[in-house]
């Protein structure tokens, strides 16, 4: 059987006991593992694994000994309980194989989960699947976490659904991060907000999202986006005497530039700005202001073609100083 978006989405919450089997397929193997390891764990459950309920078979094992698969499906187990047999990386070499293995399937057999990377339409594999009447068939496209999705991971995280405001924020965050990253994320708010019974709110968010930077990076940045022109020098001292190095102190600029650019010409009440400078960061888009912004822009663009030009023989660092030094003294004016 075929499943829609929507359907997958129940189902992988609310899996299908009784079923042959499923497939999971896709271009991206971070999603595909995420939902492999949502729904094995909502078959099995948390202690599937110990009591080996859980035949793992790498597709390049099986393509060396077809048997495997059928006899992980007979198998019977020492503990009670739904058994899966999992068969990772599938493709079309391995697909008569797995197709004839469902043909043998019975009530009582183990379950069939198999993922695989993205498949055409076309695919043998693809169809066997579709086709079954026991097995169900899912594209795992590139998409955000729907607001089910997210909802259903707060919940498995052990945490309480947010107040409207504060869930916009993280469906926003869910557009910026990789899947496994917002998992982590997610993870991160339940340890954080563990026997805290107050609603999740955005300062919750921002304290445990990632931050793109190292700290003494952000330092550098906030103090030259506050302005502060003469606390620069001995910031980029102590910079200096770490290693930091030219060139990643004038992308970092950019980047932390051009996450202001975007929050300051945001018209959606949510500019997506993380991590715990996020407030100041919000203040110092507001008042740059995109013209002002986009000058700071220019400015880092002509020093980071400097850094790499061929004939460069100023010091680096001194050539992004100065231009932090610039920048400073722009943002006073």
């Amino acid at each position: 059987m075929k499943l829609s978006t929507s359907q997958a989405n129940a189902y992988f919450v609310k899996p299908d006991t009784n079923a042959a089997g499923a497939l999971i397929f896709g271009a991206d193997p971070m999603r595909i593992a995420l939902k492999r390891q949502q729904l094995i764990s909502k078959l099995l459950g948390p202690a599937g694994e110990e009591e080996m309920r859980l035949t793992r078979l790498p597709a390049s094992d099986l393509r060396k000994d077809p048997a495997l698969l059928t006899d992980a499906l007979k198998a019977v187990g020492f503990f009670p309980g739904l058994r899966v047999a999992l068969v990772e990386d599938a493709n079309e070499a391995v697909g008569p194989i797995i197709t004839r293995s469902l043909a043998e399937w019975a009530p009582g057999d183990a379950q069939i989960i198999v993922t695989a990377g993205a498949l055409k339409p076309t695919s043998k594999l693809r169809k066997a699947f579709e086709a079954h009447t026991k097995t169900y068939a899912t594209a795992i496209y590139d998409n955000p976490p729907t607001r089910a999705e997210i909802e259903n991971d707060l919940k498995n995280s052990g945490i309480n659904l947010p107040p409207q405001d504060v869930m916009h924020m993280l469906m926003d965050l869910a557009k910026v991060l990789e899947p496994g990253d917002f998992r982590q994320t997610l993870e991160k708010i339940g340890l954080y907000k563990l026997n805290d019974d107050k609603p999740l709110s955005a300062k919750d968010i921002s304290n445990s999202a990632p931050t793109s930077f190292e700290a003494d990076v952000d330092d550098i940045l906030i103090v030259v986006g506050d302005g502060q022109a003469s606390a620069i020098g001995p910031v980029m001292q102590r910079l200096q005497a770490q290693g930091v190095n030219a060139v990643t102190l004038c992308i970092g600029a950019m980047r932390h530039f051009r996450t202001l650019h975007r929050a300051a010409l945001d018209t959606t009440g949510r500019p997506q700005i993380w991590g715990p400078n996020r407030d100041k960061m919000l203040d110092q888009a507001r008042r740059w202001g995109p013209v002002k912004l986009e000058k700071a822009l220019t400015v880092l663009t002509d020093t980071d073609l400097q850094l790499r030009s061929a004939g460069q023989k100023a010091p680096t660092l001194a050539l992004v100083e100065r231009a932090f030094i610039r920048l400073a003294m722009l943002a006073s004016r």
